[in-house]
């Protein structure tokens, strides 16, 4: 099938194929001969099966494609059992890593937790810790001085201070000389940037719960919220699945083209219209 780095198997560039299906649904799917919605690909048929990590979250699927007429039906259950072996394999990995359980939420709403207990930071330091899990190449001490100060009067002990208090709440996991994170830790926002960037509309809708730290007016900060704000709402008008819309618009209320971008995709029989015209009409006299 030539699959390469690059190539686009969502459905609104190829149409119905096993690949897509089986990434927006999470189930193994099956997609024979004349399924396929694009005429080349009426001479193929694809078994396909998502692999998930041990949390749960699609890494991605394994592919099995043929000819039409070499066509078996113990095909599906190979790619079933290879599946099964590697979420095996991984789980086996997971388990033999150490895991710190630190967790920093930063859409919508701010907080760090270590093993499900909360970990109190300012809002500063909260700042410091997103822009380090958002560039995982780090920043030089007068870059992310001016990320997070921009022209504002700081000193630089006043930066220091903050990061040795992160090192102490992250366990030591900040380098000195360049301030990255040494371990990577779980991140909705980072999260976000690998939905956009692997085109999961899906998982990026139900990421963004809100702007990033909305309270924040630090440069760094600002910078990437406006990033995440117009990569989502770029997906979601991109996408032709109207529950995307639906579901964004509840975070964007005053957003006109999403609910009519919603409109325009839900049949004419679809009870969900009702929530879109309603929201559009409240967005409209605003």
């Amino acid at each position: 099938m030539n699959f390469a780095p690059g190539g686009r198997w969502d459905e609104a560039h190829m149409g119905t194929n096993a690949l897509s299906l089986a990434l927006r649904t999470g189930t193994p799917s099956t997609v024979f001969s004349a399924e396929h919605l694009v005429a080349a690909l009426h001479g193929w048929v694809c078994y396909c099966a998502p692999i998930h990590a041990p949390d749960g979250h699609r890494l991605g699927v394994l592919d099995l494609s043929a000819s039409w007429d070499r066509s078996n039906p113990l095909a599906m259950s190979t790619v079933r059992t290879l599946v099964s072996a590697i979420e095996t394999q991984l789980r086996a990995e997971t388990a033999a890593t150490p895991v710190t359980g630190i967790r920093l939420r930063c859409l919508g709403a701010a907080g760090l937790t270590r093993a499900g207990r909360p970990i109190r930071l300012r809002p500063r330091q909260l700042e410091i810790l997103t822009l380090l899990a958002l560039e995982p190449d780090g920043f030089t001490p007068q870059r992310l001085h001016h990320a997070v100060y921009g022209g504002r009067q700081a000193g630089s002990s006043t930066l220091k201070a903050d990061v040795s208090h992160l090192r102490r709440a992250t366990g030591g996991e900040i380098a000195n000389r360049v301030y990255r994170l040494t371990t990577p830790l779980a991140c909705d926002a980072v999260e976000l940037v690998a939905a956009l960037a692997a085109g999961d509309t899906a998982t990026a809708v139900r990421l963004y719960r809100g702007p990033l730290l909305p309270g924040s007016d630090t440069p760094g900060i600002v910078e990437w919220r406006d990033h995440l704000a117009v990569g989502v709402r770029a997906a979601v008008l991109a996408d032709p699945d109207p529950s995307h819309a639906l579901r964004y618009g509840e975070r964007v209320p005053d957003d006109i083209a999403v609910h009519e971008h919603a409109l325009q995709l839900l049949p004419p029989d679809d009870p969900r219209r009702a929530v879109a015209v309603a929201r559009r009409h409240t967005a409209l006299r605003r």
